[in-house]
């Protein structure tokens, strides 16, 4: 039937054709509609039932990950299936979680839905720098932009991430394997991106687990110790600032004595607050 239509109406194919192509979209206006879409669906998750939340969080961080396949499918090849679509995909669950732990009035989710939806922009222009680039352009300053936007970015969603999970109580075992995984996974995307190779390399891989494995200790250990869960968070967010900073210094060859110095003086300031505030009797 559509068939006679077209061959009937030769008039109306040749304006429809014309139509679509005045409809293909920009790079910069697919990632601006995409965000919106997203940014829409993170509002619809605090609409539905309680009981449905979940899955919608599951269903919104695969669609993330949809839809950002899309909107970088120019030289999306190999290992950035996962390197390049990762951070996006986690940087929704982990705001979509912390999403959950907020007072249940808009004056507050409005305002995170506004970050969020800048973020996730922000987040595709520093993966489109990726995608576009080789190892041998890193040096130039889109580059290091992208480096630092992309760093941040992953030190939120970390930290939103391991925000929610903490609130969950999850039992100490499980505790420890899920930061020790979401550490793996964050900081392997964050240390590939200084490489920018086709690969991921096995120094990468050798760090990356170090920093699992570290801050999987750190978990298991302050999960025993009286401190409130904010505070277990933000000590973990900062040794995750501090070694996979490291690790990217590493990377470019510019791990000197000060940078490290300095890195690690954050981090035991931060656990200095912490055992300071320390409560061995009565309630956290």
């Amino acid at each position: 039937m559509h068939i006679l239509f077209w061959k009937k109406n030769p008039g109306f194919k040749r304006e429809f054709k014309r139509w679509d192509r005045h409809v293909v979209l920009s790079k910069r206006q697919e990632f601006v509609f995409t965000t919106v879409l997203l940014t829409l669906g993170l509002i619809l998750t605090q609409l539905v039932p309680v009981e449905l939340r979940f899955i919608m969080v599951g269903a919104l961080s695969i669609f993330a990950y949809c839809v950002s396949a899309i909107v970088l499918r120019d030289d999306l090849d190999g290992v950035e299936w996962f390197t390049l679509l990762v951070l996006p995909t986690l940087f929704t669950a982990g705001v979509t979680l912390f999403y959950f732990l907020l007072p249940a009035r808009w004056i507050t989710r409005v305002p995170v839905a506004v970050l969020y939806a800048i973020g996730m922009y922000a987040l595709f222009l520093t993966e489109n720098i990726y995608n576009v680039n080789s190892a041998s352009n890193r040096a130039i300053a889109l580059i290091r932009a992208a480096h630092s936007v992309g760093f941040i970015l992953t030190l939120v969603s970390y930290y939103f991430i391991l925000q929610a999970t903490f609130a969950f109580r999850f039992p100490v075992i499980l505790l420890t394997l899920v930061v020790g995984i979401i550490s793996y996974i964050l900081s392997l995307q964050a240390l590939w991106a200084i490489e920018l190779t086709g690969t991921i390399s096995r120094r990468v891989y050798e760090i990356s687990f170090s920093i699992a494995i570290i801050l999987s200790m750190f978990a298991w250990t302050f999960s025993f110790w009286p401190v409130k869960l904010t505070q277990i968070v933000l000590l973990l967010s900062t040794v995750f600032y501090s070694t996979v900073g490291l690790g990217q210094q590493y990377l470019v060859e510019r791990l000197y004595k000060k940078t490290a110095t300095e890195f690690f003086i954050v981090s035991t300031i931060v656990l200095g607050i912490i055992l300071l505030s320390t409560r061995f009797r009565g309630p956290v």
